[in-house]
């Protein structure tokens, strides 16, 4: 229990000076999980020193909501996956969680085949996949835990410029996914300006092939439209990713202020990996999101989670690797 309960305040501490010294790490969420698991873990024994059977009880029904949890999830997927491609369309973006719910469902069937057939190679392939798969789930309740913790902390800090990342247009309309980091931006702007300031908003995103005008200028025109002052908005119009927006977006505003602070408005969603971003493009400002539909959530979230292991192709890879070696090892 002290060893746990010790552990757990390791972790925490661990927590607390890096995400004071950056909230914009992954590695916060690590430390967080790994706090609540061994917090979880001294729960566990200290209950087994008052009542071992009520600790037993603890501990099986967290066993039973395992399986009974990956179930529900992977219904849940699917159902989603479906309102997806009714609403959305058949994009390979928005089959993500329609296919993480039948990957789910394919692994336990997979699984259950293995154990009866007994054939060696194909019990090496489910080892390995249980490995993989336990990493990545690690990974992605980690990415969840703390997108939560993010997208909850207030910045209320004096910025200087608020900038709202680009989304696809319709032609040269404003969608509702826009629009929501939109009205998200004017609101912090109010929020601003009633307490004496005056920040400048930046818009930013590039002309995709399918648009009639760049995203800045139909977001500079939303704003414009919804009570901005038209010479307290500028446009950034040359970029084509996040990156792009993020880093075109700090020239601007080095170039204006040179000790600028910001405030990056994007979807709930994609809160947090643009944090990331924000932190590798060098700009001293921390994301806010706005609201997402429902619906919408899901695969968003899978996709993001997805781009964050790619962007850490390397680390991933090795750990992969390790899982397969560890897996083949007996039979070496």
């Amino acid at each position: 229990m002290i060893i746990s309960f010790g552990m757990a305040g390791v972790w925490l501490v661990l927590f607390l000076v890096s995400f004071l010294r950056d909230q914009r790490l992954l590695r916060n969420g690590v430390y967080l999980v790994l706090m609540l698991l061994f917090a979880g873990l001294g729960v566990v024994f200290a209950l087994e020193k008052v009542s071992e059977s009520a600790a037993k009880v603890l501990v099986v029904a967290v066993l039973v909501c395992i399986p009974l949890s990956i179930a529900v999830l992977a219904v849940f997927l699917i159902a989603n996956g479906v309102v997806m491609l009714r609403r959305e369309g058949r994009r390979p973006a928005n089959l993500l969680s329609l296919l993480a719910g039948l990957g789910i469902i394919g692994f336990v069937v997979f699984s259950v085949l293995v154990q009866q057939m007994g054939w060696r190679p194909l019990e090496i392939v489910r080892s390995v996949l249980i490995g993989v798969l336990t990493y990545v789930s690690f990974l992605f309740v980690c990415f969840l835990l703390y997108a939560f913790v993010y997208g909850r902390f207030r910045f209320s800090r004096k910025v200087d410029f608020i900038v709202v990342l680009g989304a696809g247009l319709r032609g040269s309309r404003v969608p509702p996914l826009l629009a929501s980091r939109l009205d998200r931006a004017h609101a912090v702007y109010d929020q601003q300006t009633r307490k004496g300031r005056t920040p400048l908003l930046i818009t930013s995103g590039g002309q995709g092939p399918d648009e009639d005008v760049p995203e800045s200028h139909a977001m500079a025109d939303y704003l414009i439209e919804h009570g901005i002052p038209a010479d307290r908005v500028l446009r950034e119009d040359r970029s084509t990713s996040t990156f792009e927006n993020l880093t075109f977006s700090r020239e601007i505003m080095v170039g204006l202020v040179p000790k600028y602070r910001c405030l990056v408005v994007t979807n709930n969603f994609h809160a947090l990996r643009a944090a990331f971003i924000a932190r590798k493009a060098k700009v001293n400002g921390q994301v806010i999101g706005s609201p997402t539909a429902a619906y919408y959530w899901p695969s968003a979230t899978i996709r993001e989670f997805i781009a964050i292991l790619a962007e850490h192709r390397l680390a991933n890879t090795i750990i992969v690797l390790l899982i397969l070696a560890h897996a083949l090892l007996p039979v070496i």
